[in-house]
């Protein structure tokens, strides 16, 4: 029998956690990971996709839109994405900040993709306005790459950090990824938002930080479920886990099915 979080009366830090989530994509059962004193607990996603709901519209890249509050922790989610899926994946990253080029800079500098692979985004106004209102910059840019490039299997569109309210529009992306953290408390998910509630998969951030701040990720994904129903959540550490590991895992098998998809 699959056991919820909540369903228990929290025990001490020593105690094994184990943590699920709801009936997942496409009504399979749950992934279910015990883990020890030592390990963080996640939600995994099942990787099951849709078949119903298509993912491309013509034999282009797949576009994940991966958005946020600041410090949160989507570049440092978008650097762990490269160093797990470029060197099997034709990838490219497009970055958004306000008046600089600081995420790209910062994907440049630890090297996880070659130059030629980024291109940076200056909105020069509010973050959501360029991802939602007016995707022209953006577009430009993931066309640019994709003209430069020749064929490619996915792009990662970061947004410059915003609230919850951030959404992608569906003429940018296929599928979008919300990162929340654990800092911000164990009322994040229940506050809902568009970014919370609708996003594709909500990634619960920097949970090895959960015991400093006094956050319970237990309430945390409780409230997520609540939220988002039938919709994947994971909590991830990426101190722990530098492969970000069920994120890679989601988007690969998105990737196959968008690659199935365009030459099925």
């Amino acid at each position: 029998m699959v056991q919820h979080p909540e369903a228990q009366a929290p025990g001490p830090a020593t105690d094994a956690v184990r943590h699920s989530h709801g009936p997942g994509i496409a009504g399979q059962q749950p992934v279910v990971h015990a883990h020890g004193p030592d390990e963080v607990p996640h939600t995994h996603p099942d990787p099951a996709v849709d078949p119903h709901e298509p993912l491309l519209h013509g034999p282009r890249a797949l576009r994940v839109g991966i958005g946020g509050p600041v410090g949160s922790g989507k570049t440092a989610l978008v650097a762990a994405l490269c160093r797990a899926l470029g060197t099997r994946l034709r990838l490219a990253v497009v970055t958004n900040d306000i008046y600089t080029t600081e995420d790209a800079d910062f994907l440049l500098r630890n090297g996880v993709l070659p130059a030629e692979r980024i291109r940076a985004v200056e909105t020069g106004c509010c973050p959501h306005t360029a991802i939602r209102d007016d995707i022209s910059a953006n577009l430009d840019a993931v066309e640019d790459l994709e003209s430069s490039l020749g064929p490619l299997d996915l792009v990662l569109v970061e947004s410059g950090g915003d609230n919850l309210t951030a959404t992608f529009s569906k003429g940018l992306i296929d599928r979008q990824i919300f990162v929340v953290d654990v800092a911000g408390g164990d009322k994040v998910p229940r506050k809902g938002g568009p970014g919370v509630t609708t996003a594709d998969l909500l990634v619960i951030n920097k949970t090895d930080l959960a015991p400093l701040v006094g956050a319970d990720l237990s309430v945390m994904d409780r409230d997520a479920r609540a939220r988002r129903g039938e919709l994947p959540t994971v909590f991830l550490s990426l101190t722990q886990d530098r492969a970000a590991t069920p994120v890679a895992d989601w988007i690969r098998t998105l990737v196959a099915g968008s690659q199935h998809a365009t030459t099925g």
